[in-house]
């Protein structure tokens, strides 16, 4: 059959195409593989196991001979962070693929701190370290959030001491696996689920101590990045003194242990009423000593002479009431006599300008017939009537026309019925007449 590309009229045979798939996979060669290991299983002496990626769920399976297995000098176990020298091989009359392990070493611990050492720098430029950041714990706490194994060591200490320190707080835990490759995604997944939950008001994450390599998963970014991102405070008790996690770091209280944790966050209810007891005899006492120095204050001015008898501030505010009353009375007088004397001024200068005053000194008006005062002899030509308003009546005259200063006038004419003199007398002889208003 022809070897060339495949066509519908003339596929390949299935032994071509695993041919070929052996061909391709031979040129691979021998690679080292860095990852996980998930699966170790010895039967016959040779090794089956799984390999997973450490950052991407990715695993292959790999098979090692016992010939291989001997030459080892390390022990190997499951959960081991392992380099391995695989060469991929692919069986034809199977139509499997399997990859044999030629050699295997433990990835070295310089490696592990290098790469841990890399992203501790890279998490602190971005500030996820800064002291800042850590916010202060709730003083009692309700609810508490719990991050640790199912039926753990780390588990039953935290619960323990912290009943013991105070009954009434309640817990809500959420279980995750605290080594191997589901540690990082399990343990960053229960940090915000508790993170979501409003009633939580502080988050503990828990593990009992363990091998560098163990803890591994506490130190992984995405763990970090997710006790970074909460919003509710985060304890870290992973218990390992020589080696910190990266989650010590990012989180905002730092215990030793998990039952250090549980003192650290739940207050002990017998130290706390100890303590309020003592805050309220202190108050007692303070409050009992200012009374005190104030009644005796209050004695010392009572005491006093000023305050021994007080009609004095009576007396002293009554004489004080009589002088202003004497005051305002000699005032008001005052006020009223000088007013009084203005008043007769203004009458005195009242009557000198009024025109009756000046028809009591001797003067009279004279009116024409028609009500207008005659100022001069063409107002009162010979013959016209005149009206003259002396001080103490009014007269009617008959003017005798313009007559010389010193020239005597004639007796005064009789006046007839009407009250009319003659139009030859002179009707006011017996007064001057004064042209003015």
């Amino acid at each position: 059959m022809t070897q060339d590309a495949p066509t519908r009229e003339a596929p390949w045979a299935v032994s071509t195409l695993s041919g070929k798939l052996k061909e391709w996979i031979d040129r691979l060669g021998m690679v080292w593989v860095e990852g996980e290991i998930t699966q170790w299983g010895v039967s016959g002496g040779n090794v089956y196991g799984k390999l997973k990626d450490l950052e991407v769920d990715a695993t292959v399976s790999f098979t090692m001979w016992s010939s291989v297995r001997s030459k080892l000098s390390e022990q190997f176990k499951q959960g081991d962070h392992a380099m391995l020298l695989v060469k991929p091989s692919w069986w034809v009359k199977g139509g499997s693929l399997s990859m044999q392990v030629f050699d295997m070493k433990h990835v070295g611990i310089g490696d592990l701190l290098e790469r841990l050492e890399k992203l501790r720098r890279q998490l602190a430029a971005e500030g996820l370290f800064e002291l800042s950041r850590k916010r202060p714990l709730p003083f009692l706490p309700g609810v508490v959030g719990l991050v640790t194994g199912r039926d753990s060591d780390a588990e039953k200490d935290v619960l323990r001491n912290a009943r013991l320190r105070w009954p009434a707080v309640e817990f809500r835990i959420e279980y995750a696996a605290v080594q191997g490759d589901r540690t990082p995604t399990e343990v960053a997944g229960a940090i915000r689920r508790l993170d979501a939950d409003p009633e939580v008001e502080v988050i503990i994450v828990a593990r009992g101590g363990g091998d560098f390599q163990n803890l591994l998963g506490f130190s992984d970014e995405r763990v970090v990045r997710a006790a970074a991102e909460a919003t509710t405070p985060i304890v870290s008790a992973i218990g390992h003194e020589a080696d910190r996690p990266l989650l010590d770091e990012v989180a905002d209280l730092r215990a030793s242990t998990p039952t250090d944790a549980a003192k650290r966050v739940i207050p002990d209810v017998t130290e706390e009423l100890a303590r309020v007891d003592g805050v309220r005899a202190r108050l007692g006492m303070r409050l009992a000593s200012i009374l005190t120095r104030e009644r005796d204050r209050i004695g010392h001015l009572r005491a006093r002479p000023v305050l021994a008898d007080g009609t004095w501030i009576i007396d002293r505010r009554a004489e004080e009431l009589t002088r202003w009353v004497a005051r305002g009375s000699e005032l008001v007088e005052r006020h009223v006599e000088r007013q009084s004397s203005r008043i007769g001024e203004l009458r005195g200068h009242l009557r000198a300008l009024s025109p009756q005053a000046t028809l009591d000194r001797g003067y009279a008006i004279v009116q024409g017939g028609d009500g207008h005062v005659v100022r001069g002899p063409e107002g009162a030509p010979e013959g016209a009537g005149l009206v003259i308003t002396l001080a103490d009546g009014t007269i009617g005259a008959r003017s005798l026309g313009e007559v010389d200063a010193g020239s005597t006038p004639h007796a005064p004419a009789p006046i007839d019925a009407d009250g009319i003199a003659p139009t030859d007398a002179l009707a006011a002889d017996a007064l001057p007449v004064s042209a003015s208003e």
